[in-house]
């Protein structure tokens, strides 16, 4: 553009006129040209400036596509990577499921071989079952009888009712009419005339008498206030004797003196009276004695049951008037009671149970698999 430029300078220059004439003949000649000078130039200038926003623009649209292009590659990155989760994902769950469904397959298989095993065991005890005589099943039935009786016997103390049991359970055996059973029922009749040998009490008896002697505890009158009798002191007398005045005048000085003071010596324990709190908790007492007693009845406990009556006994005997009549009755009865012996000998074992117990092994337990044998 400098060279232009002073091209242009040295065209004006040349152009130039020199003389006056020139000049006019100058200006005369070329009114309508137009000058190319002052046009070349401003192409030049305008030429620059739309090169200038080309190059702007070009730089402008380069940049935004350049920008687009960066945000573009982050977005695809970013899905990229989420795609690659969830395909990571999906090849999770697709192994989980996998896993699990081969777990319940290994289940159901191991399920069923289970219960294959087990109706192998049932159809095994049935066909042992359809082998046997159905009267045997009351040998099993004996066997609860049996047992039963003993829980009767070690648990309860009561004979009677192990008696009936036992009864009852020689009676299934002898339906089966097997006489290889004799041994058997031999060892029944020896439990049954040893339980039939012990002695009965009445112990709902016992209990019941006890109870009402507890009823009557309140009507019970107390004693009172219990004072010995003071002995007797014979009082000298005044003789008739002038001889024994001396004595005489003593024997009025000590019966003049007695009057004012009076001392007489007692022998034996003062009982006082109760109040109204330690007459209850006597009465309370007492009912706990018999209370103790009944239980011990139940119990078989003899010496628990002597000694709770003695204490009972005692007690009345010390706090409540002994000339009332209910006292009186109420003593008599503890006594009656305490003559009762409530022990009994229970035998130690009994021995048809062992008898019968091996038999059912022989005969129902053999040769049957358990039903879980199978199963692990």
């Amino acid at each position: 553009m400098t060279d232009n430029k002073n091209t242009d300078t040295k065209q004006s220059k040349a152009t130039t006129p020199s003389s006056p004439d020139t000049h006019a003949s100058h200006s005369k000649a070329a009114p309508n040209k137009p000058k190319p000078a002052t046009r070349s130039r401003g192409g030049l200038i305008l030429g620059a400036v739309a090169i200038a926003i080309a190059l702007g623009s070009s730089g402008w649209l380069f940049y935004h596509g350049h920008q687009q292009a960066t945000v573009l590659q982050n977005t695809l990155s970013a899905q990229q990577a989420q795609i690659t989760r969830l395909e990571q994902a999906l090849n999770d769950q697709q192994q989980a499921a996998a896993k699990a469904r081969a777990q319940v397959i290994d289940d159901t298989q191991t399920r069923l071989a289970q219960q294959d095993n087990t109706l192998k065991s049932l159809q095994k005890a049935v066909a042992e079952v359809k082998g046997r005589r159905p009267n045997d099943w009351l040998l099993a039935e004996a066997d609860y009888l049996i047992r039963m009786a003993g829980r009767k016997i070690w648990l309860e103390h009561d004979a009677q009712s192990a008696t009936a049991l036992m009864e009852a359970a020689d009676h299934r055996i002898a339906q089966l009419n097997d006489p290889s059973l004799m041994p058997i029922r031999q060892a029944m009749a020896d439990d049954i005339t040893a339980l039939k040998a012990v002695k009965r009490i009445d112990r709902d008896g016992i209990v019941l008498r006890l109870t009402s002697m507890q009823q009557q505890v309140e009507t019970l009158p107390l004693a009172n206030a219990v004072i010995p009798d003071a002995i007797e002191t014979e009082k000298p007398v005044v003789s008739e004797s002038v001889n024994d005045w001396q004595t005489n005048l003593t024997t009025s000085v000590k019966d003049f003196v007695d009057n004012f003071v009076t001392y007489r010596k007692r022998d034996g324990n003062v009982v006082p009276l109760l109040s109204p709190t330690q007459s209850y908790y006597l009465q309370e007492n007492v009912k706990n004695k018999l209370d103790q007693a009944m239980r011990a009845v139940y119990q078989g406990n003899d010496a628990l049951y002597h000694e709770a009556l003695g204490m009972a006994k005692d007690w009345t005997l010390r706090f409540y008037n002994q000339d009332a009549t209910v006292t009186e009755r109420f003593v008599e009865q503890i006594d009656a009671l305490d003559q009762q012996r409530i022990g009994i000998d229970l035998p130690n074992k009994l021995k048809s149970q062992a008898l019968v117990s091996d038999e059912i092994d022989t005969r129902l337990r053999r040769d049957i698999a358990p039903l879980t044998g199978g199963q692990s």
